[in-house]
């Protein structure tokens, strides 16, 4: 199953703000942010991931939810392990 999961904001690469590092209960990937260009993405801030794809801007309280309903399913494990594999090159494509 593929799950939206949180992650904050912890650093924006380039001028057009299309990528971020988020940290993901420790873990850190490099995401892309572009469909949220005009949300204003901040450090910090708060987004819903899927395939190494920041889809919404979300609450620190949203966020905590979030994790803890995927801890009471059982699939934080599979989350992290999903975001284990986001992986963008120096051009920005998923591989």
């Amino acid at each position: 199953m593929c799950l939206a999961i949180p992650g904050q904001i912890v650093e924006l690469f380039d001028d057009d703000h299309h990528y971020a590092m988020v940290d993901v209960s420790g873990v850190r990937r490099k995401i892309n942010i572009g469909l949220l260009k005009n949300e204003g993405i901040r450090l910090g801030d708060w987004v819903l991931i899927h395939v190494g794809f920041a889809m919404s801007k979300i609450s620190e309280e949203q966020a905590n939810e979030q994790l803890r309903l995927l801890r009471m399913l059982g699939e934080s494990d599979e989350a992290m392990q999903e975001v284990m594999g986001y992986r963008f090159d120096e051009h920005g494509k998923e591989g």
